[in-house]
C-alpha cells in the first residue's frame, strides 16, 4: 500500500484534500478547511513539478496550511461587518426592539412601567407618565429597560 502511495503522490494529495474537505462538511468548524485547501494546492504543485520529494511536499503542505489560514483571517478582518451578512444586534432581543411600536396596556407611573411586545413583557421608561392605550415607540435600550416615547398622531 505504501509503495502505491509513494508512486502516486498526486493522487495522495488530491485524495487527502478531498477527505479533509468532506470531513469539514461534517462540522469541524473551519479547522480542516485550510488543510484541505493546502492539500489540493500541493496536489496541483505535484502535477506541475512531479520530481519534488516527500519531505518537500510535507513542508510545502505545512507552510501552505498556515499561509491559507492567515490569508483567510486577513480577508475576514478587513471585511466590514455589514457585508458579512451578520446583524450587529443578533441575539440581542432588546436591541432588536428599537423602532418597534406598541400600545401601553398599563399606565406608566413616575416614568416607569411595563410594556407588552409580542408575547413578552418588558420594563419600560418614558420621560413622562403615560396613560394605558397610548401608542408608543421604543427609541433606546438601557440595560434591560426599553426607553419609549409617545407617538403623536
Amino acid at each position: 500500500m505504501l509503495e502505491l502511495i509513494a508512486a502516486n503522490p498526486l493522487w495522495f494529495w488530491l485524495s487527502l484534500g478531498g477527505v479533509l474537505l468532506a470531513a469539514e462538511m461534517l462540522g469541524a468548524g473551519g479547522y480542516l478547511l485550510w488543510s484541505g485547501v493546502a492539500a489540493l494546492l500541493v496536489g496541483a504543485l505535484i502535477w506541475l513539478l512531479p520530481q519534488l520529494s516527500w519531505a518537500w511536499q510535507g513542508m510545502i503542505f505545512a507552510v501552505l496550511t498556515v499561509v491559507v489560514a492567515y490569508l483567510w483571517w486577513y480577508w475576514l478582518r478587513r471585511r466590514p461587518a455589514a457585508a458579512s451578512g451578520g446583524s450587529p444586534v443578533l441575539n440581542q432581543r432588546n436591541r432588536q426592539l428599537i423602532g418597534t411600536r406598541a400600545t401601553l396596556t398599563e399606565p406608566m407611573h413616575n416614568g416607569m412601567g411595563r410594556i407588552n411586545i409580542g408575547d413578552s413583557s418588558w420594563r419600560a421608561q418614558a420621560a413622562e407618565d403615560l396613560p394605558a392605550g397610548t401608542e408608543v415607540e421604543v427609541v433606546a435600550v438601557e440595560g434591560v429597560t426599553l426607553v419609549i416615547r409617545a407617538i403623536s398622531r
